[in-house]
């Protein structure tokens, strides 16, 4: 329902539009309080019942250069009353807080998008310093949009003439009124927001007040204004029965690590150093000791690392988060954990590299890294979540295999997915998989003289994972470290003969893990063109499936969650097409590896923007296979 009005003129109510979708963009300096505004709003729009999807973009440095189009900060939301998989590709609403925000954002919007400018920052020197030569706001350059000019600033300062901030702390709230005059707008609820205002500045009870202010004014300027003809209505999304909330990947992802440890009966331990987008986890998972989890903060990646190996070795949920650099620093570790055969979870945030990179920006060109990025023979299952919210149950299925292989596993996920968010339906408990230890807990080889021992590399024969023994249990003593084992007795062997059967034995358990087939969406069975993805170009790709069905084109897609080992049926799923189409965000990686183990031509479709794929361009890719078959069948 919408909200209730929070004031303003009495008489005949405003007409309301009725719309199923809509998408808006918050942008302005990353000091603004975009990424605060676009959250609010999201968070009531999933209190409303809407389905969404979220795009928060912004710079690397903590107060980039005000007013300059690389300090640009913007926040996307796409919601509906239907099932949707990205934040769209083209805002149908800018609201852009000063020049900067408009110019880097304007190529994006497509002809009659409403576009809401903060007059007051469209000074002469603001305007020169992104390189507008005159005011767009009165050249005409505008005229394809619905431009609506409101002074935010000096209307947010008027709204709180009276509170006794200084005009400069005024002046921070016209976030505030921004958001106040969108959800008047959409008739986003209201009460969710001023709560959270109240908590967030509890300390600060007049600051509180004071952005509750703006809010309200900002919604009833809306009300009140001329400017605004129509307010608009989106109803609420059908979606499936249960209990919803918004969750981020990040979030979600620490949801399925106390998930894990709770379903597995494990102490949780994360060692992690911050870095982005990993360290939400880390602040995350600090909040729950009341679960038993233990965070650890170390001093670098490979501390991290190495106490999170420590924990499993004791007989916890060992896990380390990190990037992409900080996988490079934590492969010695992770080759020490495959030879001690401990499971540990190695959780990557990808973003844009090399180095540094584009360290708020996502990609997934972490893939090859995963597979093949230690010395040696070292092989690493590796999982990877498509959505969002798919990021709790790639969790659970990481410490799964961990746990019952004995073995790390890498879980990719990116910056994409890490900041994005949707609604997820939380799941009932016994929903949960189960997660079996199973400690050693007595010996488990006799000697030919008849004695009993424990054998640390006995190995079970179905999983060939070998015994966990948790230190201090007596009879269990045996020894560790990164030296080759002797089969069985875990003794150090330099055996030539050993050796290749070590090797071959651990990527045996890796290639004998149980992971689901791969499944292929192809409604008509008719298809000659298959869309093979990944991670996150699960949404873009689903979202251009559909436009093409929706136009007549025959397209299958499958999606890939596991990446080591791979299902076991996907060769058979590449052959039975004519054309295999990979997009990725990096130069090709998983096509590569398709190409190389199974011999198929899988083409790929890459994009390295530090942004996720459009649907329209990924459409537009399927049509041009579709047709080059068909013209070749003429």
């Amino acid at each position: 329902m919408p909200a209730a009005p929070l004031g303003g003129r009495q008489g005949p109510a405003k007409p309301i539009r009725r719309l199923d979708r809509v998408i808006i963009r918050f942008a302005g300096d990353s000091g603004d309080g975009m990424q605060l505004t676009g959250d609010r709003f999201t968070s009531e729009t999933a209190s409303f019942g809407n389905d969404l999807s979220t795009l928060p973009n912004f710079p690397a440095e903590i107060r980039a250069p005000a007013g300059t189009l690389p300090g640009v900060s913007s926040f996307q939301l796409h919601f509906a009353d239907h099932d949707i998989l990205t934040p769209g590709d083209a805002p149908n609403v800018l609201v852009a807080m000063n020049p900067a925000a408009l110019k880097a954002n304007i190529g994006d919007l497509p002809r009659g998008a409403d576009i809401i400018v903060n007059t007051d920052e469209f000074t002469k020197r603001a305007l020169a310093k992104v390189g507008y030569a005159a005011d767009p706001l009165a050249d005409g350059s505008l005229e394809a949009f619905h431009l609506h000019k409101v002074p935010l600033t000096s209307l947010t300062v008027e709204a709180l003439k009276e509170s006794g901030l200084a005009r400069k702390d005024a002046e921070r709230a016209k976030n505030m009124f921004a958001l106040g005059l969108l959800s008047w707008l959409y008739h986003r609820p209201t009460h969710g927001t001023e709560k959270f205002l109240r908590q967030k500045f509890a300390k600060k009870p007049a600051i509180a007040e004071a952005n509750i202010k703006a809010f309200r004014a900002g919604w009833n300027f809306g009300e009140t204004t001329e400017d605004f003809a129509v307010s608009y209505e989106v109803p609420p999304a059908a979606l499936a029965p249960g209990t919803y909330r918004n969750i981020s990947g990040n979030l979600a992802l620490s949801y399925g690590l106390i998930a894990a440890s709770q379903r597995s009966g494990l102490p949780l331990f994360l060692g992690s150093y911050p870095i982005t987008p990993a360290s939400d986890i880390l602040h995350e998972l600090s909040r729950h000791k009341n679960f038993g989890v233990r965070t650890f903060q170390a001093e670098d990646e490979i501390a991290g690392i190495g106490a999170a190996l420590g924990a499993a070795f004791g007989g916890a949920l060992g896990v380390t988060t990190t990037s992409g650099p900080g996988v490079a620093l934590k492969s010695e570790t992770v080759g020490l954990a495959v030879s001690l055969e401990l499971p540990l979870l190695v959780v990557d945030i990808q973003r844009g590299g090399p180095s540094t990179g584009l360290p708020t920006k996502t990609e997934q060109a972490d893939l090859l890294q995963a597979m093949f990025g230690r010395n040696g023979e070292a092989p690493v299952p590796i999982v990877a979540p498509a959505t969002p919210a798919e990021c709790f149950d790639a969790a659970l299925e990481a410490a799964r295999i961990a746990v019952t292989y004995r073995t790390p596993v890498l879980l990719l996920s990116d910056g994409y997915l890490a900041n994005g968010s949707e609604p997820w339906r939380i799941p009932q408990v016994d929903e949960l998989p189960a997660i079996t230890p199973d400690f050693a807990d007595g010996p488990n080889h006799v000697l030919e003289d008849g004695s009993e021992v424990f054998w640390p590399y006995q190995r079970d024969p179905q999983t060939l994972a070998r015994p966990w023994a948790v230190p201090g249990t007596p009879g269990l003593e045996h020894r560790i470290g990164g030296i080759e084992k002797q089969d069985g007795t875990g003794n150090i062997s330099y055996d030539p003969a050993n050796h290749d059967f070590m090797v071959r034995t651990r990527q045996a358990k890796i290639d004998g893990i149980a992971v689901p087939p791969a499944v292929v969406d192809d409604p008509s069975g008719e298809a000659r063109v298959l869309v093979l993805g990944w991670g996150s170009t699960y949404g873009p790709i689903t979202a251009a499936v559909r436009r093409v069905r929706a136009d007549g084109g025959v397209v299958a897609q499958a999606h890939l969650r596991n990446l080591n080992p791979f299902p076991a049926n996907l060769g058979a799923v590449l052959k039975g097409y004519d054309k295999v189409i990979v997009p990725e965000m990096n130069l090709g990686q998983l096509a590569l590896l398709l190409r190389a183990k199974y011999l198929v031509d899988a083409q790929s479709y890459n994009q390295v923007r530090g942004l996720p794929f459009k649907a329209a361009q990924l459409a537009d890719v399927l049509w041009a296979a579709i047709g080059t078959l068909e013209e070749n069948d003429v």
